[in-house]
């Protein structure tokens, strides 16, 4: 018998490269508003929501997500169990550890439901009635990973064999799991769809959370020992739980499917009925978007002639085209896309040549999200950047200063609140402030609106690396030898233009 409620574990660590140029590891897919209005990742709060079936989510990312994750947890009226902050990427099965831990710290016997923030996932009443059989088959004592019946030879996913039936209920069906296959060619998958007993691999788990430990204590004992050693030593700050980065570091890093579900002799497979996509390219995306007349699925401003089957999404410009098939175009402010649909997977490979020349691309996009608001670059030379700056009411930046720069700071809406120095300013719409090179200021809306003004930085280098903080609300403030620096060698003036 069921007894408790489930744990949904949200794993919210991936870089989603394929989906370049609007994904970026600054802010991953899973935060964007791909499909509809909602993020991947609040869609994925709200479908754990029923606090009657489970307890409040665990979420498991990356340390550079933080004000990410607490940003869009708020958007959606959810408050997490726990935020267990990975000081670095080590694949799914340590992530599921960290988790398990907390879990186990809390209630020992308690079942797991592990879930990529990245899916896609309709018809919800299968998918929660695939959970209610699974919750059963745990409690059996075996270890689900839920299995989507394919209805094309899709060569992007993973494949599970099923084997002799276990139970069915609402015409699901749960069956014990025969074999993982990896992402097969296209003569496989066809033979593998027409046999019937194969299902694409979801990468959805449900488990209990001291099965799992000692399913991973047996298969690889390196990673429970150096991961228990993380989660033990690790710091706490309210919900925020950050593992100690030493011994997590030391972690084998392996997916779950290798560490654990391929070797128990208790895993089972559980169909789920309901409409899946991991949404992982933009061929997916085009798969699950809402098509025209022919064929195109289309976001922003667009003009087509003679165009078909393609997925095209604009950004602030209009695209048109006049002539094509089956392409994939993808405008955003500082980069663009042009692929083959059937080559969207490739999307990585730019990516990978990005980070290799370290452009600044592949990491943020234009528009910059920040725990007070954003930033969007508007234009650069060689010694001054323009950009716009957003603050959401509320939102304090840093206490800091710039070794490298000055800046002039215009305000367009809202009231913003300046210290300067001494000083300490109200400026309204078009006013504006002079902040010299080497002076101590700080940005504060108090109002009830988003604050927005036009930072203009005149400089010899005008990076982002070039800012010490002195104070901050959000926990990024520099060290103290940084600020004894200042302190002994700062003493600029201020001036006000309105």
């Amino acid at each position: 018998m069921k007894s408790k409620k489930i744990y949904p574990v949200i794993l919210s660590g991936g870089s989603g490269s394929r989906l370049w140029p609007m994904s970026r590891s600054a802010m991953p897919k899973q935060f964007l508003p791909l499909l509809s209005e909602k993020s991947m990742f609040i869609e994925t709060l709200e479908r754990v929501a029923d606090s009657d079936l489970f307890h409040a989510p665990i979420i498991v990312g990356n340390d550079d997500h933080k004000h990410l994750i607490k940003s869009q947890l708020k958007d959606a009226s959810m408050e997490a169990s726990a935020i267990i902050l990975e000081p670095m990427a080590r694949n799914t099965a340590p992530a599921i550890a960290l988790a398990a831990y907390h879990i186990l710290n809390h209630e020992p016997d308690s079942i797991m439901l592990v879930m990529p923030s990245d899916h896609v996932i309709e018809n919800d009443q299968n998918f929660y009635d695939a959970i209610e059989l699974a919750n059963d088959e745990c409690h059996r004592g075996k270890m689900v990973t839920f299995g989507i019946k394919p209805d094309y030879p899709e060569t992007g996913y993973g494949y599970i064999k099923s084997g002799p039936e276990l139970d069915i209920r609402n015409n699901i069906h749960a069956f014990n799991l025969v074999r993982f296959v990896e992402k097969p060619n296209l003569a496989v998958a066809e033979e593998m769809l027409s046999q019937g007993n194969y299902y694409w691999n979801s990468g959805i788990f449900m488990f209990s959370a001291l099965q799992y430990i000692n399913e991973l204590a047996e298969n690889q004992p390196d990673m429970v020992v150096e991961v228990n050693k993380a989660y033990l030593h690790a710091s706490h700050d309210g919900n925020v739980i950050n593992p100690e980065a030493d011994y997590f570091a030391a972690s084998p890093s392996e997916s779950v499917d290798y560490a654990v579900m391929e070797h128990t002799d208790k895993a089972a497979v559980v169909e789920g009925l309901f409409k899946w996509s991991d949404a992982g390219s933009w061929l997916s995306l085009w798969e699950n978007g809402e098509k025209d007349r022919r064929n195109n699925v289309t976001t922003g401003d667009v003009m087509m002639d003679y165009t078909n089957d393609c997925y095209i999404r604009g950004g602030k410009r209009l695209i048109t085209t006049i002539g094509l098939h089956d392409l994939v175009i993808v405008d955003t402010d500082d980069a663009l896309l042009i692929a083959n649909k059937k080559r969207t997977q490739d999307v990585k490979n730019i990516v990978n040549e990005l980070n290799l020349n370290s452009r600044e691309e592949a990491i943020q996009p234009a528009t910059v999200n920040r725990p007070w608001g954003t930033y969007t670059s508007i234009n650069q030379g060689s010694q001054h950047q323009v950009k716009q700056i957003t603050v959401e009411p509320g939102g304090i930046l840093s206490k800091q200063y710039h070794h490298h720069r000055s800046e002039h700071w215009i305000v367009v809406h809202g009231v913003a609140e300046v210290e300067v120095g001494d000083e300490e300013l109200f400026l309204g719409a078009n006013e504006s402030v002079y902040i010299p090179k080497g002076e101590v200021h700080r940005l504060t809306n108090n109002g009830k609106e988003t604050l927005v003004l036009i930072e203009v930085q005149c400089g010899d280098y005008l990076g982002e690396d070039d800012i010490v903080r002195l104070e901050d609300n959000y926990g990024r403030v520099d060290s103290v030898e940084d600020v004894f620096t200042h302190q002994a060698t700062t003493q600029m003036p201020v001036s006000l233009h309105s």
